[in-house]
């Protein structure tokens, strides 16, 4: 295990560029929002400062109205498309002056993560210091979304675009896509020159992201018009779950610093609505799992993805859902020929298990899974996870995702995407110190 934490630390390090890190070399050239804050936390384990600046980098890039976008153009590359040039984030007044950006944004994995971030911290009231900081912009942050991204009041924020959810090309999006028919955009992906095509979305899929992307630049990424108008209108239990964890995070985080019962008042209030609405309007109990919400449409999308367990993370579910969520996960997710948790349903018709968020399993996701179940009392199953995470990387490599078939480990390359993957070598390494 210590040459597998050593190798961990090695990534990390290479992919840092003075201030901040890249996912991996090449095909994401760039800060990524909520793989920062994953990176930060491997960092806490061994190096602090560069936790610590992961973080105040990304924060550095925040709109005057508490918007982070999902990726910072820190440096000029052209191995990434769509780049600075395409996204235009200087169209929206509040925008950044300092740092070109997309203008969507990434699950709000930031106040999470300086909790964790203090509770590794060998050094607590520098540490504290340091989140005192720089608190006030995540909680601005949150407030951004509660005050812009909730219509209906209900507790739960939209996603407009898929890359929004962080589960890019996932079968979940098929059928609000089918209801659309972008235009054919002439663009050379830089992606498929790294990484196989067969890995990657298509040509197609890359029409649609991009249609999504040109009607909120046609209204400067106004949040009133893109409600008004984006034919991509999503609550997802994933980006609601880490919403509500970093709220939880921010209370206890405000209550060591002290002072700042206003903010913890309005947190608790967040949550508590936010909590019940996930428990009333995202939760199947047919299927017995989270499911997305096509707003929309007015409808549930009801497939079962990784992200359907990701509220056990969040202290979310009761434990009659949690049993609930085990049944399902081990039934349809964790035969002995698998690895947990594959990104989508293996036994639905959609399921690809070399395709980006279409099947593969993934770090991220599996790290979530293993703190939540271990919260719940599922110790077992959260050693499987984190066992299985283990052995996966020890096979294939550091790796952006991964087959989650067993005999694919045994008999070939099950390692897909970019390789030397910053969160799956940050996240990792957390397992390991655990």
């Amino acid at each position: 295990m210590k040459n597998l934490e050593n190798e961990a630390k090695r990534v990390l390090l290479g992919n840092w560029k003075d201030g901040f890190s890249v996912p991996c070399a090449n095909l994401y050239p760039f800060q990524w929002k909520w793989d920062s804050g994953f990176i930060a936390i491997g960092f806490a384990h061994f190096d602090m400062d560069k936790a610590e600046k992961e973080v105040a980098t990304l924060l550095d890039a925040q709109w005057d109205n508490g918007f982070i976008p999902h990726i910072v153009f820190h440096t000029k590359s052209d191995t990434y498309f769509p780049g600075p040039e395409f996204h235009q984030s200087e169209l929206h007044p509040d925008s950044s002056k300092k740092y070109k950006s997309t203008g969507m944004t990434q699950p709000p994995v930031t106040g999470f993560v300086l909790e964790e971030m203090y509770n590794i911290s060998k050094d607590k009231p520098a540490t504290l210091a340091y989140i005192n900081s720089v608190i006030d912009k995540v909680y601005h942050n949150h407030q951004y979304f509660y005050e812009n991204r909730d219509p209906h009041q209900e507790g739960l924020v939209y996603i407009y675009h898929n890359w929004e959810s962080g589960t890019d090309n996932s079968p979940i999006w098929d059928d609000i896509f089918a209801t659309m028919n972008p235009p054919h955009y002439e663009f050379t992906r830089r992606d498929t020159t790294h990484v196989d095509a067969s890995e990657r979305p298509t040509n197609r899929e890359y029409d649609h992201y991009l249609h999504i992307i040109n009607i909120a630049k046609e209204h400067n990424y106004s949040d009133e018009k893109i409600a008004e108008l984006s034919p991509f209108l999503v609550q997802d239990p994933l980006f609601n779950s880490m919403l509500i964890k970093s709220n939880e995070a921010l209370i206890n985080l405000y209550k060591m610093i002290g002072g700042n019962d206003d903010k913890i008042k309005q947190l608790t209030e967040w949550n508590t609505k936010s909590v019940h609405s996930m428990n009333t309007k995202l939760y199947d109990e047919n299927l017995k799992v989270y499911v997305h919400y096509d707003l929309r449409n007015n409808k549930p999308i009801p497939f079962i993805t990784s992200s359907s367990f990701s509220p056990v993370f969040a202290n979310i579910a009761t434990p009659e859902q949690v049993e609930g969520l085990v049944t399902v996960m081990l039934d349809k997710f964790g035969g002995e020929d698998k690895y947990l948790c594959a990104s989508f349903d293996p036994t639905n018709e959609r399921y690809n298990p070399k395709k980006y968020w279409r099947g593969p399993v993934w770090v991220n996701l599996n790290w979530m899974l293993y703190r939540g179940l271990r919260k719940y009392g599922y110790s077992e199953l959260a050693e499987r996870v984190k066992k299985d995470t283990i052995e996966i990387v020890e096979k294939s490599g550091f790796y952006e995702y991964f087959d989650a078939r067993k005999e694919i480990h045994n008999t070939g390359k099950a390692g897909y995407g970019g390789g030397d993957f910053s969160w799956s070598a940050a996240l990792l390494l957390d397992m390991l110190k655990d």
